[in-house]
């Protein structure tokens, strides 16, 4: 018996295709982890901040830049940046109830504790989320909301041309297909790839 021996590397590409012959098409999979935090409010009109009182003098002035100097461990992070990890963390959350747990109603909830129903892909996790549920009028209320956000998520014309598949309007459904390509420049992206088994029946979401 002769003994082939693969380089390591060969040996993990073809143990990998394997698997993603096995695995299932399911579109509903195709999901957001991490979304870009929300955007911070301008403080437009507001004065710049300053360290010196106005009658301050020369010597008071040097005296109240000197920050002091930081101590380990105390560093706080910018309101901004700890408003975009709140949100994030909270988003993260949603994102476990709704991908993995399937507790859309539990993830529903808690989207909307995060104050941000506007953001596009906030919006379009509770569009999906409501599909599951059933609540198709929700769902499309959710979807023309994130799309008013951000015209070119792919993720949402997927998920909306997923939708008018499911009701049936397969025309509709290829016409969001052909927006996910217009956003994506090619046929290759995950959302196209997802909505295009959907239309052709050999996927699920």
């Amino acid at each position: 018996m002769i003994s082939i021996r693969y380089p390591r590397a060969l040996a993990v590409a073809l143990l990998l295709g394997t698997a993603a012959v096995a695995a299932p098409n399911v579109a509903g999979a195709m999901d957001i982890r991490s979304p870009s935090p929300p955007p911070q409010p301008s403080a437009t009109g507001a004065p710049p901040a300053t360290n010196t009182a106005p009658n301050a003098t020369v010597g008071q002035k040097k005296r109240h830049r000197q920050a002091p100097p930081a101590q380990p461990g105390q560093a706080t992070p910018p309101p901004s940046q700890k408003n975009g990890q709140n949100f994030l963390r909270g988003y993260h959350v949603a994102y476990d109830l709704i991908y993995k747990k399937h507790d859309y109603e539990a993830g529903i909830a808690q989207l909307h504790t995060l104050g941000h129903d506007e953001h596009s892909d906030v919006a379009t996790t509770l569009g999906y989320a409501s599909r599951k549920l059933g609540r198709y009028d929700d769902a499309k209320y959710w979807y023309d909301k994130a799309l008013a956000a951000n015209p070119d998520n792919a993720r949402t014309l997927s998920y909306y041309g997923m939708w008018h598949a499911e009701q049936g309007n397969v025309l509709k459904a290829r016409d969001y297909l052909a927006k996910v390509e217009a956003v994506c420049g090619n046929t290759k992206c995950r959302e196209y790839a997802a909505l295009k088994d959907v239309i052709d029946g050999t996927g699920t979401y």
